[in-house]
């Protein structure tokens, strides 16, 4: 058995939004297109784009789940029947949830050195807006300022929270990460999936993306794809599914069809060449787990062999040079280890999430079950990650 490290970098931590996140610097001209309040039968209720949104039950999050409520459900120890009673008695939020400082003390008591920090309710939130663009810039403009009041970019050199960009317009993602690069921002988030355009939707690797990726390269800033609603549910709709995004009300043939935005998102980046073009930037995926690598090396490797003028080297090896994957705690370590290496796996707890680790160094247990001896440990559990929040020079 592995010792607990000495220092531990969790790349997937998270915060509860207050409730005037996406409000206290929207454009007071965008509110009825963007976030509002409303009382419904009584109940607070989020409005998003003028419609009640429901990809978060509770996104007042007071009260909150226990973190950890649920990590049986997910080690597959036990099912799930009815959801409520799955959760539990529900608690206070903790201050910890919603002030940095209240969080590094609490980290303190973890043993956590330094975290990634990542929305709750706003990785749900473009897919709700995809159909009105300027209310998707005006909504993250106003979040990301929201987010730099309340927790900074770069807390003490503990906390880096990611503010969140898209590229559904090109100029506006370009001046927004001027603004978090100036602002101390050392990763950013992105949603996983194709770019909404009216138009007709786009790749990552678009060519009309490359002022951005291009300024990300240089800037040699961290490019997170945190797992949220990536606007696949036209593939439920078209199997009869109601195609809304709810977080843990998820039908079964959701989990059972064959869809990854995040697989997508990362054969994009390899297949329209922008890690050839951009050969500084890396990507890390975030609570999307790594049951989705195999698959996709399998086909990289079939495409590699058929289709190989295409590729200035085998798309695999590419894999391996620009992406870090952090994977669930279920999931199968060993195998990851032996597809992308040690040196791109990063550990992350998802605390205080009720599908996460309450204890977040519990996570050296699965991987010294996997066979991972101390000095992969210390690289998984802190070493990788770390490299990831240190801006690196472009050559």
């Amino acid at each position: 058995m592995a010792e607990r490290p000495t220092k531990a970098f969790d790349a997937d931590n998270h915060y509860y939004e207050a409730e005037d996140a996406f409000i206290r610097h929207v454009d007071p001209a965008m509110r009825s297109r963007c976030m509002r309040w409303a009382d419904i039968d009584g109940k607070k209720r989020l409005l998003v784009g003028g419609k009640v949104n429901r990809f978060i039950p509770n996104p007042t999050f007071d009260p909150c789940s226990r973190p950890g409520a649920l990590i049986d459900y997910f080690r597959g120890r036990t099912s799930i029947t009815d959801l409520h009673t799955a959760f539990g008695e529900l608690e206070p939020i903790s201050p910890a949830y919603r002030d940095p400082a209240a969080r590094v003390r609490l980290m303190d008591e973890q043993g956590l050195t330094a975290a990634f920090l990542f929305p709750t309710l706003g990785v749900g939130m473009e897919g709700a807006l995809s159909h009105d663009r300027p209310a998707i810039l005006a909504a993250f403009r106003a979040f990301n300022r929201w987010l730099l009041d309340d927790w900074t970019f770069n807390f003490q050199d503990r906390l880096y929270a990611a503010p969140y960009l898209t590229l559904a317009d090109v100029d506006w993602a370009v001046d927004e990460l001027e603004f978090v690069l100036d602002a101390g921002a050392r990763i950013i988030n992105m949603r996983p999936g194709p770019i909404a355009d009216p138009t007709g939707n786009r790749s990552f690797g678009h060519p009309s993306h490359d002022p951005f990726w291009a300024r990300v390269n240089e800037a040699g800033i961290t490019v997170a794809f945190h797992a949220g609603d990536a606007g696949y549910g036209f593939m439920l709709e078209k199997w009869g599914v109601n195609p809304e995004f709810q977080a843990f009300r998820l039908p079964a043939l959701f989990q059972l069809l064959t869809m990854s935005p995040i697989s997508d998102t990362v054969a994009s980046f390899i297949a329209d060449g922008v890690f050839d073009r951009f050969p500084n930037i890396r990507i890390v995926t975030i609570e999307n787990g790594s049951e989705w690598v195999r698959p996709l090396f399998q086909k990289l490797k079939k495409v590699w062999q058929m289709r190989r003028p295409m590729f200035s080297e085998d798309p695999r090896e590419t894999f391996r040079r620009h992406v870090w994957v952090a994977p669930f705690y279920e999931d199968d370590l060993s195998e990851l280890v032996s597809l992308i290496g040690i040196d791109h796996i990063i550990f992350g707890s998802d605390f205080p999430h009720a599908e996460g680790l309450p204890d977040p160094l519990s996570y050296v247990e699965d991987l010294t079950a996997a066979g991972l001896d101390q000095d992969a440990v210390d690289k998984v559990m802190y070493e990788n990650a770390a490299q990831l929040a240190t801006p690196r020079t472009a050559t």
